[in-house]
C-alpha cells in the first residue's frame, strides 16, 4: 500500500475473486460520456477560433433612394368643391392624367364670363394709355415750338437792343452837337445885342441874329429829347428781353408741367395695365386648377376626401400617390454608439418582412433569403434620440431584390464589418464594446501606401 519495500502482491491476487473491486470498475457508458464531454469541449475551444464577421444591426422599411419617387400626397392648388372623381383608389396613372374636377366656391370667380371682362378692361386701359401717351407726345412737340420761339424772340429783342445803343450814341452825339451849335449862337446873339443896343448893326440885322439864335435853341431841345427818347427805347428793350424770357418760361413751365402730370397718369395706366394682366393671367391658370392632374406616373393608393360636393381648402390633400418606379433603397435606423463604424459603401444584408430567410449575421455565406444592399447614405443628424438613419441601395453584385416587395414593408438589416475570432466577439459583447474597425483600416492605409 505504502510502497515501501519491492515485494509486490499484485501478481498474487486474482481482480476477479474480490467483489468490492469488480464493484468499483468504471462503466463503458461512463467512458463514451467522458469522451463525449471531451470531444464537445476541444469543439468548443476550435469553435472559438473560428472567424466572425461583426456586423452592425438596424431596423426600419423599405423607401426610395431618390425623395421624388417616395409617396407623396396630392394637394389642390385652390380651394374648391369636389364635382367628379376621375380615378379610383389603386388606379394606375400616367403623368398629367386628371384625377379629379373642382368647382369654384368664392363668389368672386362665380362669373363664367370673368376672363372676357377682364380682357375688355385690358383692353379699354390700352387704348386709354395710347391717348394719353399721343397727348404727352404732343407737348413735348408743343415744348420744342415753345423753345424755338423764344430763342427767335430774344433774338429779336436783342437786335432791337443793340439797334437802340446804337441809335442812343447817335442821338447822344448829336445832342452834344447842337449844345456846341446852341453855344455858338447863343455867344453871337449876345455880342450882337450889345451891337444893336450901341447902334452899330440895325434891328433887322439883329432880329435876323436873333431867329438863329431861337432855331438853334429849338434844334437843342430836339436833340435833348431824341437822346432822352433814345435812352427810353434802350430801357424798354431791356425790359422786353427780360419780358420775353418770363413769358416764354413760363409757358414751357406749364406746358412741362402738363408732361409730367400726363407721364404720372401714364404710369398710373401702365400700373392698373399690370394689374388686370397679373389677374387675367392668375384666372387663366385657376382655371387650369379645376382639373387636379397626377404629377408622375404610379398608383393611386389611397384618397384622402371621397364625397362629391365636400370642400376642400387651398393646399389640403386629396390623395397619396407612390410613383412607379424601381428605386428602391431600405431605411435603417442604427444606433448612435456604432455609427462611426458606418461609412458609405459598406456591405449590407437585409432581410424583407415575409420574406422566407435564415440569418446567420455573422456568417452572411451561410444565410439564406437576405439580399445584399451597399451604404449610401448617412444622415448628419439624428432622426430620434440615440438613433441615426442610414439608406441602403440595392447592391449591384448581389442578387436583385424581389419585386413582390413594397414601399413601407418593413426590413431588417446588418451592416458587415471586419472578420474577427468568434472568442473576440463574445469578449466585446459581454463588454459592451463597440465592434473594431482598426484592422480595416490599417490594411487601407497599407493599400494606399503600395
Amino acid at each position: 500500500m505504502l510502497n515501501i519495500t519491492d515485494d509486490k502482491i499484485d501478481d498474487m491476487l486474482e481482480e476477479g475473486d474480490f467483489y468490492s473491486l469488480h464493484t468499483l470498475k468504471t462503466p463503458g457508458m461512463g467512458r463514451l460520456l467522458a469522451k463525449v464531454s471531451l470531444t464537445l469541449v476541444v469543439s468548443a475551444c476550435l469553435f472559438l477560433f473560428l472567424p466572425w464577421q461583426q456586423n452592425i444591426r438596424g431596423s426600419g422599411k423599405v423607401t426610395a433612394l431618390n425623395p421624388q419617387n417616395r409617396p407623396q400626397t396630392i394637394e389642390s392648388a385652390i380651394s374648391g368643391r369636389i364635382k367628379v372623381w376621375k380615378i379610383s383608389e389603386g388606379q394606375h396613372v400616367t403623368q398629367g392624367d386628371t384625377i379629379l374636377t373642382l368647382s369654384e366656391v368664392k363668389d368672386k370667380y362665380f362669373d363664367p364670363n370673368l376672363l372676357t371682362r377682364l380682357s375688355q378692361q385690358l383692353e379699354a386701359k390700352e387704348q386709354g394709355l395710347a391717348a394719353k401717351m399721343s397727348k404727352k407726345e404732343a407737348l413735348e412737340r408743343q415744348i420744342i415750338a415753345l423753345q424755338e420761339t423764344r430763342a427767335i424772340k430774344l433774338r429779336q429783342a436783342r437786335n432791337y437792343f443793340q439797334q437802340s445803343i446804337l441809335k442812343l450814341e447817335i442821338d447822344s452825339i448829336a445832342f452834344e452837337s447842337e449844345k456846341i451849335q446852341f453855344a455858338n449862337s447863343e455867344n453871337t446873339f449876345d455880342r450882337n445885342q450889345k451891337r444893336y443896343q450901341a447902334g452899330n448893326i440895325t434891328l433887322t440885322k439883329f432880329q435876323e441874329i436873333e431867329s438863329k439864335f431861337q432855331a438853334s435853341r429849338a434844334k437843342l431841345i430836339s436833340a435833348e429829347n431824341k437822346w432822352l427818347q433814345s435812352k427810353t427805347e434802350l430801357i424798354n428793350y431791356r425790359i422786353s428781353i427780360a419780358g420775353t424770357e418770363a413769358e416764354y418760361l413760363d409757358k414751357i413751365s406749364k406746358a412741362q408741367s402738363t408732361v409730367s402730370e400726363t407721364l404720372a397718369d401714364i404710369h398710373a395706366t401702365e400700373g392698373e395695365i399690370a394689374k388686370i394682366k397679373n389677374e387675367f393671367s392668375n384666372m387663366e391658370i385657376r382655371n387650369q386648377q379645376y382639373q387636379i392632374i397626377a404629377p408622375q406616373t404610379g398608383y393611386i393608393v389611397r384618397a384622402l376626401k371621397a364625397g362629391i360636393g365636400e370642400t376642400i381648402k387651398e393646399g389640403e390633400a386629396v390623395a397619396t400617390i407612390i410613383p412607379d418606379s424601381d428605386d428602391l433603397a431600405a431605411e435603417m435606423h442604427v444606433r448612435a454608439m456604432d455609427l462611426p463604424f458606418i461609412s458609405t459603401g459598406r456591405k449590407v444584408r437585409i432581410e424583407f418582412d415575409g420574406w422566407p430567410s435564415l440569418q446567420f449575421s455573422g456568417w452572411p455565406n451561410a444565410s439564406v433569403g437576405t439580399f445584399g444592399g451597399i451604404v449610401s447614405v448617412i444622415d448628419r443628424v439624428d432622426s430620434k434620440p440615440g438613433s441615426f438613419r442610414i439608406l441602403v441601395a440595392p447592391d449591384p453584385e448581389d442578387e436583385a431584390w424581389p419585386e413582390q416587395i413594397r414601399m413601407g414593408s418593413g426590413i431588417k438589416g446588418w451592416v458587415m464589418l471586419n472578420d474577427v475570432p468568434i472568442w473576440f466577439e463574445l469578449w466585446r459583447q459581454l463588454n459592451g464594446f463597440p465592434p473594431s474597425i482598426y484592422e480595416n483600416q490599417q490594411t487601407t492605409t497599407n493599400t494606399s501606401k503600395k
